[in-house]
């Protein structure tokens, strides 16, 4: 079952989604595959630390977050990824980094990379490794209030 807590939030919006289930997976392009997805249509979330303060980093699945120009767009001095440690706690009911990708859930900033603004649709990890919700991205856009910059590079793995 999705995270009862993003499910909730979704349907006191009255946001259209699909939950699609899958085998156990935990990396963006094996979900990616495992849910007949294109890599460019399923977002990871990575949590960043900017000047020490822990942010979602909201970008495809076939990307690799680009820390210096995250810290650049953001006018941050420093950018590091996060530990699993520094932020597991944050995400209590969520199996770690199964985190969707609504930091408003959570009282953290979300960024998304503006190459998700071309797709009509989005998939995400809903809290476990066996999940995925898909929605529309205007959907996403409007209720997780993402700002969107250009930090993605890279092709982490074959283009979907």
């Amino acid at each position: 079952m999705p995270l009862p807590r993003l499910k909730e939030y979704l349907d006191r919006n009255n946001i259209k989604y699909v939950v699609i289930s899958h085998s156990p997976a935990y990396t963006a392009q094996g979900i990616a595959g495992l849910a007949h997805i294109p890599g460019k249509e399923l977002a990871k979330t990575v949590i960043v630390k900017l000047d020490g303060q822990l942010v979602m980093a909201v970008l495809p699945a076939t990307f690799h977050v680009d820390l210096e120009m995250l810290r650049k767009a953001t006018n941050a001095r420093t950018a590091t990824l996060a530990s699993e440690e520094e932020f597991k706690g944050r995400f209590p009911e969520c199996e770690t980094g199964a985190m969707p990708p609504f930091g408003n859930l959570y009282d953290l900033p979300v960024f998304a990379d503006e190459t998700l603004t071309k797709d009509k649709e989005i998939a995400f990890n809903a809290g476990s490794h066996r999940e995925l919700i898909r929605m529309a991205w205007e959907d996403f856009r409007m209720l997780a209030d993402p700002k969107i910059i250009r930090f993605a590079a890279g092709r982490t793995a074959k283009a979907a």
